[in-house]
């Protein structure tokens, strides 16, 4: 079993530290924006006691234990929705994790930059979940122009499928993420 997560945030609030520290894989870590342009990929294993407890139990001829893939995604800036900075390339990566970690700046040091001049967390956290609101409304918008075609023909399955799309695009539209959206 694996599991793909990406580490996003603002430029230098230690997305890499954080990579680096999870992975041992030394990701090169700068103070200036975009020292990451292509995603640095670590696997770990999940240490798991209760695997290796039935491994000595059922002595299989191999022991697979479950992984996690870390992603370290280049850094967002307000506007990448709409291709600022490395903007779409970058929402292209986080579109292909399973999971997000989002990585929020909370220390104060003259000596690592920071994007906007100062340290803000609500800020910075609010920038980064607008963008991904703003990547999300552009492909639920696409996703349900395609679906309703089918399902004004009647198909069921369509209907079905442009329903939760409308359901997450008013959430979207509101400012809210897609995640607080209940489905059956």
């Amino acid at each position: 079993m694996s599991l793909n997560c990406g580490i996003v945030g603002l430029p230098n609030v230690g997305k890499s530290t954080i990579f680096n520290a999870l992975t041992k894989a030394g990701a090169q870590m700068e103070n200036y924006p975009f020292c990451t342009i292509e995603p640095n990929k670590g696997i770990v294993e999940v240490p798991d006691l209760r695997l290796n407890r039935l491994a000595e139990i059922a002595k299989p001829q191999k022991v697979v234990p479950a992984i996690i893939e870390f992603v370290d995604i280049a850094g967002l800036v307000k506007g990448a929705s709409q291709g600022e900075g490395l903007g779409n390339k970058f929402l292209s990566h986080i579109r292909e994790v399973d999971a997000i970690c989002h990585v929020v700046r909370a220390f104060e040091d003259e000596n690592v930059t920071h994007v906007h001049g100062k340290v803000n967390p609500v800020e910075d956290a609010a920038i980064v979940n607008m963008e991904l609101i703003f990547a999300d409304l552009d492909s639920a918008d696409k996703q349900f122009q395609r679906v309703s075609k089918n399902a004004k023909n009647g198909n069921k399955e369509a209907q079905e499928h442009a329903s939760v799309l409308e359901k997450i695009l008013t959430l979207l539209k509101a400012g809210k993420p897609a995640r607080l959206a209940e489905l059956k």
